[in-house]
């Protein structure tokens, strides 16, 4: 029988290897993030240099003063924060109270109702782009706050989770509220919410993430440079002066990304905890 001194080399190389990805995946994600933060310190030739010039040869702002100078961020930052804020605050509230539904109501088609929320995870919002770009349209919704934030507003994807983590959760506690009267809205907000705080972090930062970088929709819903959100006007500096100016252009996209970034750190601690919630429930 192998010992487990032989057991635990074995073990080393596989540790190793794991390690190494580990650092590979990191590198991947990590050093084009920071290749945009110095490329917008650089001047137009610096970015071309073969090989590539890593280290600006001075950082000053001049690319990011003439992001700003070139296109309304102000406007776009504005924008993207109503969105944003509305779009992913009614995520949340619709995703928490269909998963209530599904996991503590009794209804007829209950689990008929949760495996169209299964299949909506499946469908991909390209195929439902054109239905709801026309009915956008029939509504007098282009150019509006309402025509960018309504058509995503079902999260298949914040519902699963949610009820996944509702199942986890002790069933005592919501009988012993109903037992003293408590409505569903009351157990939902004064005694789910409260204990759910991981998955709501998680659920969250996904919902801000994307309704922030969200491109697509909003570049056909929208044509007009005062409703444009930030990744919609960040296009308006690819060819602002017929050639494009790559270190104005990383300089607005570190202007972009920079608060999503900031949401992101700000619930780190959380994040992963909620993804884990309920993990192994079915």
């Amino acid at each position: 029988m192998p010992t487990q001194t032989s057991t635990a080399r074995r073990r080393k190389p596989l540790q190793l290897g794991g390690y190494l990805g580990l650092l590979l995946a990191i590198a991947v994600m990590i050093l084009p993030l920071v290749w945009m933060f110095l490329a917008g310190f650089k001047e137009r030739d610096e970015i071309y240099t073969v090989p590539i010039q890593w280290l600006p040869d001075s950082y000053d702002l001049s690319n990011y003063a003439a992001a700003l100078a070139a296109v309304p961020f102000a406007n776009f930052f504005l924008n993207s924060t109503i969105t944003t804020v509305i779009g992913a605050g009614l995520k949340m509230l619709l995703g928490l109270t269909t998963a209530y539904a599904v996991v503590f109501l009794e209804f007829p088609f209950k689990k008929f109702v949760f495996g169209l929320v299964v299949f909506a995870l499946l469908v991909p919002q390209q195929i439902v782009m054109i239905p709801n770009f026309t009915l956008v349209a029939s509504l007098g919704w282009i150019n509006t706050y309402q025509g960018i934030i309504v058509p995503g507003l079902a999260s298949a994807f914040g519902t699963f989770l949610f009820r996944q983590h509702f199942l986890t959760l002790p069933i005592s506690i919501l009988e012993a509220a109903a037992l003293d009267g408590a409505s569903h809205w009351t157990r939902l907000w004064r005694f789910i919410v409260p204990i759910s705080a991981p998955t709501i972090a998680a659920v969250a930062l996904i919902s801000i993430v994307s309704e922030w970088n969200e491109y697509l929709w909003p570049l056909l819903v929208v044509d007009r440079s005062d409703m444009m959100t930030l990744p919609v006007g960040l296009t308006l500096l690819q060819n602002n002066d017929g050639v494009t100016n790559w270190g104005v252009l990383m300089a607005g996209t570190v202007l972009v990304t920079v608060p999503v970034l900031i949401a992101f750190f700000a619930l780190q601690k959380r994040i992963i905890a909620g993804l884990t919630a309920g993990g192994v429930t079915g």
